[in-house]
């Protein structure tokens, strides 16, 4: 007899026996996952005797401080009946992943969380709740298994309602390109837009949003008199799903500063699933400059000075094919709207020219052409050699216009087309699982001029949710009117994520022939030397860090690609100087520093100054800024390497 095999088996019985015991007992009241860090904390908890629609009962401590007090989540399920909470049993896994990301703010993501998975049953329906425990925050979901009796189902609502220790400072936009506003948590619009990041105080500072929105209707979020001061999240619409399915992830971000939300944003990439695309050599990043006079001449001599410049794209924007807001409009047929322009535009001979210059061709197409003609125009693009979409005023919030837009940035896949969304759209991390969606509007961008205080807004409120379409404007009258000066224009590039960079919004080349009548004025593009820091900047990023940040004052970013640095610093309406240490520059390196900031003093008609000078890691710059300024640098390294004078 092999009495070793026996009490191995002896041994292994009594472990299961004791891990069904734990993980079984219906009588466990409370559930504890921290983060690898352990530094966040989650409670879960199930109601008692509980027969309205409460499934879970959670709350979050950071570092031992609360950050929600006892929140819940609430579904309403179509004709279901719902009685005592009951859970069926729990697990535990602990993930440590890394991933490599081409087109993003960072390229070395790592993935490490705590999982917990819990099954529970309410009434007759059976519910798993997914809790992922991050270094950067938390993240729940919720899915319905497959089991007897349910194939489909409708929910209602889902409600998550978040309890807060007191009434802080949020962020608050109505819509995605609405204009953020400071408010309290009970004060903030109804209906507002993710993330709602809320300043707690100068050591925590939080983002609520949600990640892997791809076939569900969109959460939005509202204040919430049910108990202290709190907020519910409510979906836009009714959702159907067929069963099983898990919903989106609903995710609480947790940060000691503004800044430190923004450098972790990859949390919501994460949550998402990895690239569907296998080949994703054709996905080009790129600076964008828009045709706008939509004739040939103009359109051949913008793509000579996106050529000179180090551009890769030209896009066409409303009006190519007709008047877009016209359901009759054709976008198989190069028609321009006379409204916009008389021509002619021959798009083949424009095509053929960009390509002998290595420059994509973007069209822009309206939603109202794009749902009756998206499975005509796509192969018929691909045989002009179109490079990629921008797709105008799409429906977004309902399961419906959510599912739509996904799908048409799957089937651009299969014809190897990038896209840009504009208008609402606000991305949750898709563009992880469809790298082809390089950018999206559902920002307040330079087309509604906003001054520098709410750019600084933007910059660590709406960017949190990944890239931003900014359309930059430079030459434009507006930029020294409304928007602060044109070395923070310059800073943008850097500030405002976007592998579709759009540039010289607004901007043309000077006609042939008006050379001597038009040049230097407003909306015609010059030479200005500090467009060689527009042509340097980079779209994609290795790595990235924010030197300074405070919602609606200041940021000063930093990026890094390959071995060269870029920053970009924006300020708002108090002057200020701040002090740049350079302790993040490779050891040994010496590197040659441009910097462009704003003078009056300098003869051009943007007034930029650029200086040169060398810094190394120990070096540390003072920069002076002016209320509504900026400045940007750039960082190359050179060839010697040893010290430096270490104040500049």
């Amino acid at each position: 007899m092999n009495w070793k095999y026996i009490m191995n088996k002896v041994l292994m019985l009594i472990l299961l026996i004791i891990i069904t015991t734990i993980y079984s007992c219906s009588d466990l009241k409370r559930i504890i996952i921290s983060s690898p860090g352990r530094k966040i904390k989650v409670s879960l908890s199930l109601p008692e005797n509980d027969k309205n629609h409460n499934w879970i009962y959670f709350s979050v401590r950071y570092r031992g401080k609360p950050v929600l007090l006892k929140s819940s989540l609430e579904l309403k399920f179509d004709e279901k009946e719902f009685g005592r909470t009951e859970k069926i049993y729990f697990e535990r896994e602990s993930i440590s992943n890394s991933w490599i990301n081409e087109f993003g703010e960072r390229r070395n993501i790592s993935d490490n969380y705590n999982l917990l998975k819990l099954g529970i049953r309410k009434g007759s329906v059976l519910l798993n709740i997914y809790c992922r425990a991050y270094n950067e925050g938390i993240a729940l979901a919720w899915e319905v298994p497959e089991q007897e009796g349910i194939s489909k189902i409708t929910i209602n609502d889902e409600k998550f309602i978040f309890r807060f220790p007191a009434d802080y400072i949020a962020w608050s936009a109505l819509r995605a390109q609405a204009q953020y506003r400071k408010k309290t948590i009970s004060k903030i619009d109804r209906g507002c837009e993710r993330p709602l990041v809320i300043e707690y105080d100068s050591t925590l500072t939080i983002a609520l949003t949600e990640a892997a929105l791809v076939d569900f209707a969109r959460m939005k979020f509202y204040p919430d008199s049910s108990g202290g001061i709190s907020l519910s999240s409510r979906l836009d619409g009714m959702v159907k799903k067929d069963v099983p399915f898990r919903s989106p992830w609903r995710i609480l971000m947790i940060g000691e500063s503004p800044g430190e939300l923004l450098e972790n944003n990859y949390l919501i990439l994460n949550l998402n699933e990895p690239s569907a695309i296998k080949d994703i050599s054709w996905i080009k990043p790129g600076k964008v400059l828009r045709e706008v006079t939509l004739t040939t001449a103009g359109a051949i001599k913008l793509i000579d000075f996106i050529s000179a410049h180090r551009m890769q794209y030209i896009e066409f924007d409303a009006g190519w094919y007709g008047y877009e807001y016209d359901d009759s409009s054709d976008a198989r047929t190069v028609s321009v709207d006379p409204r916009r322009s008389k021509g002619p535009l021959n798009l083949p001979r424009i095509i053929s020219y960009a390509h002998s210059k290595d420059i994509g061709v973007l069209l822009y197409v309206n939603r109202r052409a794009l749902e009756r003609q998206l499975d005509d125009i796509l192969p018929l693009y691909s045989e002009w050699g179109i490079s990629g979409l921008k797709l105008g005023f799409v429906q977004v919030g309902t399961q419906k216009a959510t599912i739509w837009i996904h799908e048409t940035i799957k089937k651009a896949a299969n014809y190897k087309m990038i896209v840009d969304v504009h208008d609402e759209y606000r991305p949750t991390g898709y563009s992880r699982t469809y790298p082809n969606l390089l950018t999206q509007e559902g920002i307040r961008g330079d087309e509604e001029s906003p001054a520098n205080s709410h750019t600084l807004i933007t910059m660590f409120t709406r960017m949190i949710a990944g890239a931003g379409d900014n359309t930059i404007c430079y030459y434009d009258r507006r930029v020294e009117e409304k928007m602060g000066s044109h070395a923070s224009q310059l800073a943008k590039a850097v500030c405002l994520f976007s592998p579709l960079q759009f540039l010289y919004w607004y901007d043309k080349c000077v006609p042939d022939g008006k050379e001597e009548e038009l040049y230097g004025k407003p909306n015609y593009l010059g030479n200005e030397p500090e467009l060689e820091f527009f042509d340097n900047v980079p779209v994609t990023w290795d790595e990235t860090k924010v030197l300074y940040g405070k919602i609606g004052e200041y940021g000063i970013i930093a990026r890094r690609k390959d071995e060269d640095w870029f920053i970009g610093g924006i300020n708002g309406n108090q002057p200020r100087n701040m002090t740049i240490w350079f302790s993040f520059l490779k050891p040994g390196k010496i590197y040659k520093a441009k910097i462009y900031s704003d003078d009056p003093e300098i003869s051009t008609r943007t007034h930029v100054k650029i200086d040169e000078t060398e810094f190394d890691l120990k070096s540390k710059y003072i920069v002076k800024l002016e209320k509504n300024k900026g400045f940007a640098m750039h960082l190359h390294p050179q060839l010697r390497e040893n010290s430096i004078n270490s104040e500049k």
